[in-house]
């Protein structure tokens, strides 16, 4: 099933008329050579699933029409958020945010620390690759990513539930998997391939977070991150 999306939907308001935005309305008319009257699927991100008619075939503006409610995904009974170090290899940045939306995470936070190599971010470009990996994988959750900040500005931030902190310069004893309550909200912080400095590690667990490793192998930053929502999902199976 080809997968559309718009975050302009109401759903308590049915028929009405959407206009997609410019690379939606480019994949339904110039990829897929949808035309006025074909039926398709359009989620709002916020786990709605519609059907739609389409109304014209302008490859910059297609208006189609909400037509009927297909169905809805319940969001999971726990929220995930992961704080991370962009990577210098914005790729691998890239990569992480489609497996993780794929997954369904539910925010994500590029953190800018003492040791990163990467400091500034397309987000449109990160936004498009959360967009397709969510219809990829038919997931109707988008997660929300947030603006890059300074790990010393996050850290001020409030957060309710547990609090991890991912750091490898010395060996942990405490896995993940052990500490994590099933159901709990959660926020993981990986830092960049330099690690957190011991300054950002002390600042973190007098704001309440808990140092803890995410197994054996010293992983990539990105490879950490993954590991860390995989470990959250599975145990939340």
């Amino acid at each position: 099933m080809q997968l559309f999306y718009s975050p302009d939907i109401l759903s308590d308001i049915i028929p009405q008329q959407v206009q997609l935005g410019e690379e939606e309305s480019a994949h339904c008319v110039r990829v897929l050579r949808k035309k006025a009257g074909d039926t398709i699927q359009i989620t709002d991100g916020r786990g709605g699933l519609f059907e739609a008619v389409v109304n014209n075939n302008d490859p910059k503006k297609c208006l189609v029409t909400i037509v009927s409610a297909s169905g809805i995904m319940p969001r999971k009974s726990y929220r995930l958020r992961i704080a991370v170090a962009p990577t210098k290899n914005i790729e691998r940045f890239e990569w992480f945010l489609e497996k993780a939306t794929e997954m369904g995470i539910t925010e994500i936070t590029p953190v800018i620390c003492e040791h990163s190599e990467r400091t500034v971010l397309r987000t449109d470009r990160l936004q498009k690759i959360l967009i397709s990996a969510m219809k990829q994988s038919m997931n109707l959750h988008m997660p929300v990513l947030h603006e890059s900040v300074k790990l010393s500005d996050f850290l001020e931030k409030e957060f309710t539930g547990q609090k991890f902190i991912g750091y490898v310069e010395e060996k942990q004893e405490v896995l993940l998997k052990q500490r994590y309550q099933k159901g709990s909200d959660c926020l993981v912080l990986i830092g960049p391939e330099g690690d957190f400095s011991k300054d950002e590690l002390k600042e973190a667990k007098q704001k309440g977070f808990e140092a803890i490793s995410l197994g054996n192998s010293r992983l990539r930053t990105e490879t950490a991150a993954l590991v860390a929502t995989m470990t959250i999902n599975l145990l939340n199976d």
